[in-house]
């Protein structure tokens, strides 16, 4: 069998009550949600399980919400046995794969990303900032209509997920100009994204100036596995090239294509998603579908990712 790498989600789209079955029915993941509470000093808990749909679009919210449900199907998932020979994880999801490679503790990246949520919120005033989604063109021809479009503002790719789609982020005018340009060059659908902030563009960098502050004074350990950046699409296993990691890729784009081709090119075969949603698994199928691709993030996708993974990789759990 080749290699297993789990990947770890930077967005949801199961707001709310994402994470309930995991605290309803697993034990493992009922103390992640407990811990979670306690650090943070709030009810995120509760914030995940029956808050309303703009509470939990709080960037602050959203974050420790993702890294908390994430954390909790992963503990699941040790729980059982299944141990990754990689870990990955797109934008915020790379906190996750820290903890879950050893790199960074759970209780620190709570507090670190609900400040990174509070800094990216703050970084750009509501309104001047917004991302697109451009579907049917390449990331150089996104990368083209950008330059055009551009004219004085920012706007460039924010996340190159797949042959497929490429996320645009900058100055919301700039972002306008380049949808309208994607539809002109062909595009199957270019569309504005209900988002709070741009993200992963020099918009951010004052958010990366205040975030790069907290991270070093962040333990980071050695981790257990590899792990592939956002950033360089590279494998890293000490501890201050993660920290580093983690800086550049607030303003930088998510390179997730590459990142995902790294993985296939380093012997993975097998890929988990661990979390909410199964976002990166459609983005997966539109990288190589000569792989096998699992999810989970409930008691009722446990079971058959479990199944998939192989009893060659499972050993006897609580």
């Amino acid at each position: 069998m080749g290699k297993i790498a789990f990947l770890f989600p930077g967005q949801s789209s199961q707001y709310p009550g994402m994470g309930r079955d995991l605290w309803d029915k697993i034990p493992a993941a009922r103390a992640v949600f407990d811990e979670a509470d306690k650090v943070l000093g709030l009810p995120l808990s509760r914030i995940c399980f029956e808050g309303t749909d703009e509470e939990l679009r709080l960037t602050e919210n959203t974050q420790p919400a993702i890294l908390t449900v994430s954390v909790a199907a992963w503990r699941t998932l040790e729980s059982r046995g299944v141990v990754p020979d990689f870990v990955a994880g797109h934008s915020l999801g790379e906190y996750s794969a820290l903890v879950a490679a050893g790199g960074l503790a759970f209780a620190d990246a709570l507090r670190i990303v609900r400040k990174r949520g509070r800094y990216m919120q703050e970084a750009v005033p509501a309104g001047v900032g917004a991302m697109a989604a451009i579907l049917g063109l390449s990331p150089a021809q996104v990368g083209e209509i950008c330059e055009k479009a551009a004219d004085g503002e920012v706007v460039s790719p924010a996340n190159l997920n797949s042959p497929e789609q490429t996320v645009i982020s900058g100055h919301a005018a700039a972002v306008k100009r380049a949808v309208e340009l994607a539809n002109q060059a062909g595009a199957k659908r270019a569309v504005i994204l209900q988002v709070s902030a741009p993200f992963h563009c020099e918009l951010m960098l004052p958010a990366q100036q205040r975030l790069a502050e907290d991270l070093r004074k962040t333990k980071f350990s050695e981790l257990r596995m590899p792990l592939v950046t956002n950033v360089g699409a590279e494998a890293i296993e000490k501890g201050d090239d993660a920290r580093e990691a983690l800086i550049r890729q607030v303003s930088l784009p998510v390179r997730w294509e590459d990142s995902i081709r790294t993985l296939v090119e380093l012997g993975v075969d097998t890929f988990a998603e661990v979390g909410p949603g199964r976002v990166l698994s459609g983005l997966l199928r539109q990288i190589d579908r000569s792989v096998l691709c699992v999810n989970v993030e409930d008691e009722t996708s446990l079971g058959p990712a479990l199944d998939k993974l192989g009893n060659s990789r499972v050993t006897e759990g609580e």
